[in-house]
């Protein structure tokens, strides 16, 4: 990428929101661009950072054997009366419709409904089972209090998985399925996350788990056993029977020992049962010839708060403790190195050329700073605003086609020749993959 056709101009940070500071400084950037509450455009580094993020999800679920669909966001009411939560959603304010003289139209909140209607024609028979669908793509709640930027708004991507299984021995079997599959997303990701014991809330269903991450700007408090790794959301507390339902479905029998922490929600799995296939009529003949209801799971991950959370996880201050920028996980970053030549040295120039074009050709993201009338100095602080995990600076220091990179987090530097940098480059980039 040349920086020169992106339109950034010389960056400088004021007023960074302390809540929220990564965040803050996307949008200062112009790395997002804020079109009202809840809405926000992406710039092309957060764009490709979020495909990153979705392309680890995809290729992980495929690994653990689901089957990846596409539905519509734009869904006839009628599907949603037939569930029975149109006017729950309708109610209170949650759900955006528009009505025209072909009826009225929802833009879906979630996608259990129309999940189920995509499924019933082709599951018919116990030998369809068990099978996981899931989609990556827009979903929309007129949240009235959004918060967070992207960790709370109007319009967001999101991850949505659902299994179908003949009994509850194949929803569970499925459920562990999934559990293990989010956490080695998140692993991936670079997130450390906390499955924390949840309650089913609206959804309904036996079980559920929240993925939580530890962060004072979350929105939850939950209950965290540090020896154990163990964690539940404070709400389960409000069940009148939270001892029974902790011990029986978890095995936990003692919360003395657990201290309150707030954490920041990214990802929800829920045993369903059978509550939406018997709303939906969501049958499938089993093996004596005899209808019966699917056993259903539900899974989630928020996309758009998995790449906020990201961006504050990896913020880095300056000398006086400010923020000042990023540096993202080498597994997520879209561009690995970040080019910086001297532009009145035509030798320099020509060599950041080569060594650009030598790195597109294999593959490797890589960001050429063209930008005129733009001091060296501005420029490499630029690179912690991109988030680019290495920078090479070619200027008078280094003679002839040696080059100089640094690794933006540590300051750690290795010198050496075009080809001798495009080789660790090429490591770098075998070691992700």
């Amino acid at each position: 990428m040349k920086l020169s056709q992106t339109g950034m101009g010389s960056t400088k940070l004021n007023n960074i929101d302390e809540m929220y500071p990564g965040q803050s400084i996307l949008l200062q950037t112009g790395q997002l661009v804020q079109y009202g509450a809840g809405l926000f455009g992406y710039n092309t580094i957060p764009l490709l950072v979020r495909r990153n993020i979705e392309k680890i999800i995809v290729d992980t679920l495929n690994d653990y054997g689901c089957m990846e669909v596409l539905l519509p966001t734009l869904q006839p009411d009628t599907i949603w009366k037939n569930s029975g939560r149109y006017d729950h959603y309708i109610q209170d304010g949650t759900m955006l419709i528009t009505e025209s003289n072909k009826g009225t139209f929802c833009l879906a909140p979630t996608g259990e409904e129309a999940m189920v209607e995509f499924v019933r024609e082709k599951l018919k028979s116990y030998k369809n089972l068990p099978v996981t669908f899931y989609q990556i793509g827009e979903k929309y709640r007129n949240e009235i209090r959004t918060r967070g930027y992207l960790l709370r708004g109007k319009a967001f991507p999101m991850l949505d998985a659902y299994s179908f299984d003949k009994d509850a021995d194949g929803m569970e079997k499925s459920y562990e399925n999934i559990r293990k599959a989010f956490l080695e997303i998140f692993e991936k990701i670079g997130l450390k996350v906390i499955p924390i014991v949840a309650d089913n809330g609206a959804m309904g269903g036996k079980k559920s788990e929240e993925f939580m991450l530890i962060s004072e700007q979350g929105e939850d408090k939950i209950l965290y056993n540090e020896e154990t790794g163990i964690g539940l959301n404070t709400e389960i507390l409000e069940r009148e029977d939270y001892k029974e339902y902790l011990q029986q479905e978890y095995g936990i029998e003692d919360i003395s020992g657990y201290k309150e922490i707030r954490t920041m929600e990214l990802g929800h799995i829920f045993q369903l049962g059978t509550r939406y296939s018997e709303m939906m009529n969501g049958k499938y003949i089993n093996q004596d010839g005899k209808e019966e209801l699917y056993y259903m799971g539900c899974y989630g991950i928020g996309v758009s708060r998995t790449l906020a959370a990201l961006y504050e996880q990896y913020l880095v201050k300056n000398s006086k403790g400010e923020p000042c920028g990023f540096v993202l996980p080498e597994t997520i970053a879209p561009y690995m190195l970040q080019i910086i030549p001297k532009l009145e040295n035509e030798e320099k120039k020509e060599l950041a050329e080569k060594l650009y074009k030598r790195l597109k050709e294999l593959g490797i993201g890589a960001i050429i700073d063209d930008r005129e009338n733009i001091t060296i100095g501005a420029k490499i602080k630029d690179v912690k605003i991109l988030g680019t995990p290495y920078i090479a600076v070619l200027g008078d220091k280094t003679e002839g086609e040696i080059i100089e990179i640094e690794n933006s987090l540590t300051g750690e530097k290795t010198i050496g020749t075009l080809e001798e940098i495009v080789k660790i480059m090429i490591t770098k980039k075998l070691k992700i993959h």
